[in-house]
């Protein structure tokens, strides 16, 4: 049997689309993404390029965010660069993150501009604080959907990476600087060895 003829429910990931998105298209979808992005743009961002569009499967999103991750600077702006370069090298990189940063930026001048008249006013600040719950509610939710590869195909030793620094970083708090520099070389390290040791 074809893996064409498997029926879509049997088929975990969908791979990407061979028809790569022109400069227009990268910057309208992160600009429908910042405008969407209410409580952080990552949710939107995951949903756009792996579930809508079919751009990466949800493994290159997780593996090209964790390398955004890594790197100085707000991950879904790394994103938007790396993702962009990675499809349609400099131009679609400028593409990709002016899409991603340019609407938002002027709508938050203007908001700016009236929180400074209006920003005392407590209907104001009830409302900000029933978002700032909204947000959290979405980032749990993206982590999840994020989770969901490395739990189709069981790693034990990413998932006990994953937990040892999740518990040096949220629970024992030490400093995220000397936990990455830890961590980052570690995995590479096993990652390399597993795979040795698959290939012999």
């Amino acid at each position: 049997m074809s893996q064409d003829s498997l029926p879509a429910a049997q088929e975990p990931d969908l791979p990407a689309k061979s028809i790569q998105p022109g400069l227009l298209a990268l910057f309208v979808a992160f600009a429908r993404m910042s405008l969407a992005g209410f409580g952080g743009v990552l949710v939107f961002a995951r949903r756009a390029i792996v579930d809508q569009h079919r751009w990466m499967t949800a493994e290159e999103f997780n593996e090209t965010f964790a390398l955004c991750h890594f790197l100085p600077g707000p991950n879904i702006v790394n994103l938007s660069m790396v993702f962009g370069a990675r499809l349609r090298g400099v131009a679609g990189g400028i593409a990709a993150f002016t899409g991603l940063l340019l609407p938002p930026t002027l709508i938050m001048t203007v908001l700016a501009v009236l929180y400074a008249h209006f920003g005392e006013l407590e209907v104001l600040r009830r409302s900000l604080a029933g978002i700032s719950c909204a947000a959290v509610g979405l980032l749990i939710a993206v982590v999840f959907r994020m989770m969901t590869p490395l739990l189709k195909k069981p790693d034990a030793v990413g998932l006990i990476l994953m937990l040892a620094v999740f518990a040096a970083i949220g629970v024992l708090r030490l400093p995220l600087q000397a936990v990455l520099l830890v961590a980052i070389p570690l995995s590479i390290a096993v990652t390399f060895v597993l795979r040795r040791k698959v290939a012999a």
